[in-house]
């Protein structure tokens, strides 16, 4: 958006003030200046022509003597209308015109030229010149021509954001600069004076859709075209803009003052209706620029009894449009759904500078006057008269926009502490009425303000008047708590932790799995949650267990010879009973190969029943279940081995199982395991169980009993633990032999026992003392041996 500082005025009084300085004001508060140009070149003068003489060597070309500044220049031209006593525009050698020419002393058929007399189109002025530009006679020789042109001028680039759609005109950003500078903005009244004929006697409207929702119409007669006034040819040029006509530029100019579009309508080309309607499917109408387009039921067009003559916010068709013959015209400013105007421009790729303010919300308020003062106008410069009335459609809901903000939302929100003072100067700069009343603030917010519509609009509006550039950086004060997590996370992350203790490594798997593959690794009755549209059938459902995907990675593994697995996952699990969404955190584990018992010593034995049953008890104990779990071989899941499987239970309640995969779906030695952390957690009472690490090295016993078949390893290990008593740590199984040689309905069972003290170091006597008394009252109790080889 080209804004002229001279147009400006017209509103704001700008006298002594520096307009680059007042470019960065409005950038700073928050209209973007991207560009100043003014229109200065001390090697550009007024000229006069002093003589005019045929070139000796050519019929088109004229030397001219030129009196300038400093004296009298010889200058070849070729204008066809060059002539003697003429007030023009001089580029002297040196000056450089737009398009990067530089103007140099030259020989043209033999006859020096100093310097080139310019047309508009030279100066970029204008885009065609039928000759060079014959300034008034009362331009001064020597002058700046461009002030003899209007121009003398200084043009701001805007780059707007998208809300701010009220500086697309010359009046919206009169109000900005009031509001930067703390000055006033007043409006220039147009007085009309109309005939006594009315509109209403030539035309009626029909508004038959509700993406109109403002439509006015006046009328002006007898006008007569021609030439623009220089103030609006000026004007519409700063703005970038070309001169027409006087009828067409008064239309681009108020659209440029107001930011509302005018269509106008040949009066005796469109009849005696107006309709405004949404267009047939498929229908044809031939724009103004000569192209048939073919429009669709989301178009919004104006009629009348017979064809579209525009479509609404975008373009007038040929059989509408105003010519040289032109008396009558109907003027049309109106307001339609602006994102139907937008879908219908991009898509005819027909935006322009009327189809992007419709595309805007537009303040309704400007409808109107932009309508008057296109009267005015017309009246004036194209000597038109005026008819009474407008004819008129409003469906516009007038509610005033009222916003109620205190003192405290203000600075909170802005981090500034704002004195009254210093709000009620910002309200007033941007010229909002307001009341303030037991530290609220009433706003009234006029309707030119269009992106003002919340309470945040309002203080961000005061926030930029009063200055960003205003606020005290001050570091914020926070009251800082240590995070931590909640009950729930807690409990789980405390299990991870135990896990890897374990020596288990954590996996994160899919939670997508195949359908076959849900249904394994469980014996409950819920339905699997299945997708609407899988990407592929082995990713189909919601799993409702773990172990399924643990021994998808298991396999990968083992295709790239990793022979040792020990991996866990903690995850989410989901399924369907009946109507209701089934949510549990379990525990999944895997292993296989061989378990590392003594890390530093490298000491491993190979993963069994018994190994895996042990890593359960300590995670159970850690988690404070001591004497309260068990291990039972019932209702075992049919996907792992009949007599190396077991169901856990805590309380008597079924809360997971663990055991070998079955050998008809794999021949290695894989365990696995899955808990209903839930549950867990719901039957939790105490605290988890911390061991401090001890300062005093561990002295280490094997021990190796042949006992009956039917005897328990449960029931010696609690028996070897209440015999040695605290200073056992540690009692696990780590081998059982079974073999004929043993004897009949006999096995072997071998057993680590770690002892230590943990306030002084045990020497080996006293652990042979306790060590001797566990072999003793295990060997009486079940009538068993100690095994020696």
């Amino acid at each position: 958006m080209k804004i002229s500082l001279n147009w400006i005025k017209d509103f704001v009084d700008l006298d002594n003030i520096d307009y680059y300085k007042l470019a960065d004001k409005i950038t700073k508060a928050g209209v973007n200046v991207e560009k100043i140009t003014t229109y200065q070149n001390d090697l550009l003068e007024v000229g006069l022509v002093k003589s005019c003489d045929q070139h000796p060597d050519s019929a088109y070309l004229k030397v001219c003597q030129v009196e300038l500044s400093d004296g009298i220049y010889q200058i070849v031209c070729g204008a066809p209308n060059i002539n003697y006593n003429m007030k023009v525009i001089v580029a002297k050698e040196g000056c450089i015109l737009p398009g990067d020419i530089k103007i140099k002393k030259t020989v043209i058929r033999g006859i020096e030229s100093n310097g080139m007399i310019c047309s508009l189109e030279e100066l970029e002025l204008e885009e065609k010149s039928s000759g060079i530009y014959e300034l008034n006679k009362t331009a001064i020789v020597g002058d700046n021509p461009y002030k003899y042109l209007g121009l003398d001028d200084c043009i701001y680039e805007l780059d707007l954001n998208p809300n701010r759609e009220d500086c697309l005109s010359h009046l919206g950003f009169a109000y900005e600069v009031g509001a930067v500078l703390n000055k006033n903005v007043s409006k220039i009244s147009s007085e009309l004076k109309e005939i006594e004929d009315s509109i209403k006697n030539y035309m009626h409207l029909d508004v038959q859709t509700e993406n109109c929702s403002m439509y006015l119409a006046r009328m002006v007669k007898n006008i007569k075209i021609g030439p623009s006034p220089e103030f609006i040819k000026n004007r519409l040029i700063n703005a970038g803009m070309r001169s027409i006509n006087n009828v067409v530029d008064i239309s681009n100019y108020i659209m440029l003052e107001y930011g509302q579009p005018l269509h106008f309508f040949d009066q005796e080309k469109i009849g005696n209706q107006i309709v405004v309607k949404m267009a047939e499917e498929n229908e044809k109408v031939t724009t103004l620029d000569n192209i048939e387009r073919s429009l669709i039921a989301s178009d919004i067009v104006i009629s009348n009894q017979d064809h579209t003559i525009a479509i609404a916010g975008v373009m007038g068709t040929k059989n509408s449009e105003i010519d040289d013959d032109t008396k009558n015209i109907i003027i049309e400013s109106a307001i339609f759904n602006p994102y139907n105007v937008r879908y219908t421009a991009i898509r005819l790729n027909l935006r322009s500078e009327s189809s992007l303010r419709f595309e805007k919300r537009l303040n309704y308020e400007y409808t109107k006057e932009a309508i008057d003062k296109a009267c005015f106008l017309l009246a004036k410069y194209a000597s038109g008269e005026i008819l009474k009335d407008t004819i008129t459609y409003d469906a516009i809901v007038k509610n005033p926009k009222i916003i109620k903000v205190t003192k405290t939302n203000i600075n909170n929100l802005l981090g500034m502490m704002l004195t009254e003072e210093q709000i009620e100067d910002a309200l007033n700069r941007l010229q909002f009425e307001y009341s303030y009343q037991e530290d609220t603030y009433t706003v009234n917010i006029p309707n030119r303000a269009v992106d003002i519509n919340i309470k945040e609009d309002l203080i961000e509006e005061i926030g930029r008047i009063v200055g960003y550039d205003n606020i005290v950086p001050s570091l914020p004060s926070l009251t800082i708590k240590a995070g931590k997590y909640n009950d729930q996370t807690a409990y789980l992350k405390s299990i991870s932790k135990k896990m890897r203790s374990l020596g288990f490594y954590e996996a994160r798997t899919y939670t997508l799995v195949s359908y076959e593959e849900n249904l394994r690794f469980n014996n409950d009755n819920y339905e699997s949650i299945k997708l609407r549209q899988p990407m592929s059938n082995d990713k189909s459902v919601i799993r409702k267990g773990l172990i399924p995907s643990l021994l998808n990675v298991a396999n990968y593994n083992l295709s790239h010879q990793i022979k040792d697995i020990n991996i866990y996952e903690i995850s989410t699990t989901y399924a369907k009973h009946e109507d209701e969404i089934i949510e549990q955190n379990k525990l999944g584990f895997l292993v296989l190969g061989n378990y590392l018992i003594n890390e530093w010593q490298q000491i491993k034995i190979k993963y069994d029943y018994f190994i895996v049953k042990g890593i359960i008890e300590r995670l159970f104990d850690y988690l404070g279940f001591t004497n309260r779990y068990k291990f039972i071989t019932n209702d075992v899941i049919s996907d792992l081995h009949p007599h190396l499987s077991t169901i856990i239970l805590i309380d008597n309640e079924e809360v997971g199982y663990f055991g070998r995969v079955h050998p008809n779906m794999v021949k290695e030695d894989i365990f696995v395991g899955e808990i209903n952390l839930d549950k867990l957690k719901n039957k939790r009472s105490r605290q988890l169980m911390f061991k401090e690490a001890s300062k005093y090295p561990s002295i280490i016993k094997d021990v190796a009993f042949v006992i009956e078949q039917n005897i328990s390893s449960d029931e010696i290990i609690s028996l070897i633990k209440k015999t040695a008593g605290n200073l056992l740590t540690d009692c696990y199984i780590f081998d059982i032999y079974n073999n004929d040689s043993l004897g009949p309905n006999k096995k072997s069972i071998a057993f680590k026992l770690t002892f230590n003290d943990y306030n002084k170091t045990l020497t080996e006597e006293e652990v042979m003392i306790i060590f001797g008394k566990i072999i003793d009252i295990v060997t009486k109790k079940y009538n068993c041996t100690i095994r020696t080889n």
